[in-house]
């Protein structure tokens, strides 16, 4: 995606994510309907993702999820808390687009439903893995001794970087990307050894 397209798809989910924002005024939301706002807002760049991937048209992809969001905010009441919320929308969002294909059958770039299938399915693995992989980050993380851990805030936090680190650290540029790899491999060994752990429980 090119650095326009990027920033106009940017603008878009933004405007989506405060539209739904005020919802909580317009309605006024219950905690959990509060709750299921910011869930859908969370998801749209997921759900933005997961439609691009079954329709190969960005513009239709983005009033697709508009419809998707729609849906999903009437249909609130069905989703049950605690439940993947990803997961749950990705379902409308499938039908969506499966009504989208409908309407322009015609057209020889859509699909036929046994393709459509397989990419859903796909496109559902990959979300399903990455959300894994991040939370088991996340754990990992939490054990590192505070000085690694500091020194990764440090490094990933906005304008973060090494030459900056070094400076106020009184150490050179190789040590403190030295330190950085180090660390990188370990959380990297624990992501996966609780990925697999995860998978023999």
């Amino acid at each position: 995606m090119m650095r326009g397209e990027k920033s106009l798809t940017k603008r878009f989910i933004g405007q989506n994510v405060v539209r739904f924002r005020s919802q909580r005024s317009f309605y006024g939301v219950s905690e959990n309907s509060d709750q299921f706002i910011q869930d859908l807002t969370a998801s749209q760049n997921s759900l933005y993702g997961y439609i691009l991937s079954l329709l190969p048209d960005r513009a239709a992809a983005q009033d697709v999820l508009q419809e998707v969001s729609v849906t999903a905010w009437q249909k609130r009441a069905d989703f049950t808390p605690g439940t993947s919320f990803f997961a749950w929308a990705s379902k409308i969002a499938y039908f969506h687009v499966l009504s989208y294909r409908r309407k322009m059958s015609r057209d020889r770039l859509v699909f036929d439903d046994e393709v459509l299938d397989y990419l859903a399915e796909r496109q559902l693995e990959r979300e399903e893995e990455v959300s894994r992989r991040g939370l088991a980050l996340k754990s990992c993380l939490e054990k590192l001794p505070a000085t690694q851990k500091q020194l990764v805030e440090q490094r990933y936090a906005s304008g973060g970087s090494v030459q900056d680190i070094a400076a106020k650290e009184g150490k050179s540029v190789g040590a403190i990307s030295q330190t950085l790899y180090r660390i990188r491999e370990a959380l990297l060994k624990c992501v996966e050894q609780s990925l697999a752990e995860e998978e023999l429980a």
